[in-house]
């Protein structure tokens, strides 16, 4: 009977983040404007119209900036014109983000003869100044604000266009968005929770320059005639006006620079400033973790299955890229996995094994198609143009190499882990949190309250992958793929990682297929090796024969041979002998 002890936890409160000095400035900056854009037309819309006999007149204390040639307030004017040009530029960069982010996402989700089409035609676009397709716009139709609204916010969508396009094919290639397909997880929310939140700050940067560039080529258009029309009056057209008198009243032309210069400046420290606060390793975090008492719980009963059945069977798999003529990375791939077996898969880099194992998951990318006499996971029997159901995502766990990679940077750990659970399970988020805590715990994850409430970047690698390996674990999968799960770790650390392995599997009766280069790891670890070649199985051994270089296949002894332990020991007796000796 297992004993509930008390123990104590740490519980991480609530973080609470210090908005970096570029967001304060810039919203200042900001808010100044928008104010003044809210204000000035109703304090001083009388004064920038009306006209008197001082013309062209220099700085007074009446007229801080001059007069134009009409005798008008030049500083009134500038500040009656913020409206305008502020209410301009924001619906030029409204319309730029909304056009370029949807053509650039939909590209993505296209065909491919679509997406090589539009990023073509994006190309092309880019290949313009968006100074000149904002003139060929606004000379073809009348000018007018709508007019330079429209032309500027076709100018600057195809910049919003290839880095939302290039942002969302990158985001989407990554461990983490392929493992939510996996779980089932509806598209939408795949875009909301994973996409859009990773390409967020690269947008954001680019939306505070287009703000400030859109006012600046809005001045300029305003500047040559084609922007807006008298009496309607934007900064543009008044720094036209107060360069043309610059002679007679240099200063007619400082307070529309000015202007311009300060809300392109508030608007950039603004973009810098929220890339700073949603990028969770620049943000500044105070936390003080306070001590509770917590009672362990009995953990959940093992997952079993009573008939003892192969979790995976792979029968003359073939993988290719593309459907006519690619070239063939996968020939005639047999293999099987008995249920509680630890099955190895060796080879070096490149001869197809994590190929294999992401085919079985489902997990190939586009461009590559496959094809087999047989496939089934966990029971479940695959077919090339089937989805698999919604069970195979708690019947098949993976542990990738790269835990970097798998975890969403910009997500906590725990919503992260228990993903899989509530969408399948229809868990509560309080039992789902209590179980991924046991899971985290069995892991020998160190203070897994914290844990839960920290971002994958606030672990250690070694502590990444045993995170990534509860994640895995959470569902109690029948089968468990661990493709090459100590590559980027340190030796003590790869020990730790692969004991953990094998105690998963003494505890759950797990099937595990485990993927790795390191042909002394796999004999140590498994019962079963399938040695790998070329995109081929080459020889299949038990681990008594690999251990005793029982071997057939002179590739698998040049795997032997070249494996840390035994070239150590050749370099050691190599070292040993005399010089011109033989061995």
């Amino acid at each position: 009977m297992a004993i509930a002890l008390p123990v104590k936890a740490i519980v991480a409160p609530p973080v609470r983040r210090r908005p970096p000095a570029s967001l304060v400035v810039g919203l200042i900056g900001l808010g100044i404007v928008v104010i003044l854009a809210v204000i000035a037309p109703i304090i001083w819309g009388d004064a920038a119209m009306a006209g008197s006999s001082e013309l062209r007149a220099g700085p007074s204390a009446e007229h801080l900036f001059g007069t134009d040639s009409q005798g008008r307030d030049v500083l009134a004017r500038t500040l009656v014109a913020t409206r305008l040009t502020l209410v301009m530029g924001f619906l030029a960069t409204a319309g730029a983000v909304i056009a370029g982010g949807l053509l650039g996402t939909l590209l993505v989700v296209s065909g491919p003869r679509v997406t090589w089409f539009g990023a073509r035609t994006i190309d092309l676009w880019l290949a313009l100044p968006p100074i000149i397709v904002a003139l060929a716009v606004t000379a073809i139709f009348m000018p007018g604000e709508v007019t330079v609204v429209i032309a500027i916010a076709i100018a600057f969508s195809p910049q919003f266009a290839r880095l939302t396009n290039t942002l969302a094919t990158a985001v989407g290639q990554r461990e983490f968005v392929t493992t939510s397909h996996l779980l089932g997880v509806p598209g939408p929310s795949v875009l909301t929770r994973h996409i859009i939140p990773n390409i967020a700050s690269p947008v954001l940067v680019l939306t505070s320059v287009c703000l400030s560039t859109a006012i600046v080529t809005m001045s300029g258009l305003s500047f040559i005639g084609l922007g807006v029309q008298p009496p309607a009056i934007d900064w543009g057209q008044l720094l036209a006006s107060g360069l043309r008198d610059i002679y007679q009243n240099p200063s007619g032309a400082i307070a529309p620079s000015i202007a311009i210069v300060f809300t392109g400046l508030s608007a950039s420290l603004v973009g810098d400033g929220l890339v700073t606060l949603s990028e969770p390793r620049r943000a500044v975090l105070r936390r003080r973790a306070r001590v509770k008492s917590a009672k362990t719980t009995d953990a959940a009963a093992p997952h079993r299955i009573d008939e003892r059945r192969d979790s995976l069977v792979v029968e003359d798999l073939h993988v290719r890229v593309g459907i006519d003529g690619g070239a063939e990375l996968v020939r005639g791939v047999s293999l099987r996995v008995g249920q509680g077996e630890i099955v190895g898969l060796v080879g070096e880099s490149g001869s197809g094994k994590s190929i294999t194992a992401m085919t079985a998951a489902r997990l190939l990318p586009p461009e590559l198609v496959w094809e087999g006499k047989k496939l089934e996971v966990a029971g479940t029997r695959m077919e090339p143009d089937t989805a698999p159901p919604r069970s195979f995502a708690l019947d098949l766990g993976i542990v990738f190499q790269d835990p970097s990679s798998c975890f969403n940077p910009a997500r906590r750990l725990g919503p992260q882990l228990t993903e899989a659970i509530r969408v399948h399970r229809g868990v509560s988020r309080a039992e789902a949190n209590r179980l991924a805590i046991e899971k985290l715990r069995e892991a020998r994850v160190t203070e897994p309250e914290r844990r839960m409430h920290q971002y994958p970047h606030e672990l250690s690698g070694g502590m990444r992958q045993r995170a990534m390996i509860a994640m895995a674990l959470l569902a109690t999968p029948k089968l468990l793929v661990a493709d090459e799960p100590t590559t980027a770790l340190d030796v003590t650390v790869q020990a730790d990682v692969l004991r953990l392995i094998r105690q998963i599997n003494d505890d759950h009766d797990m099937s595990v297929l485990l993927i790795s280069h390191d042909i002394d790891v796999i004999a140590a670890m498994c019962d079963r090796v399938y040695v790998m070649y070329r995109g081929e199985i080459v020889e299949h051994l038990t681990s008594e024969q690999l251990r005793q270089r029982e071997v057939t296949q002179e590739y698998t002894r040049r795997l032997l041979e070249a494996s840390s332990r035994t070239a150590l020991e050749s370099t050691l007796v190599g070292a040993s002998q005399p010089e011109g000796s033989t061995a």
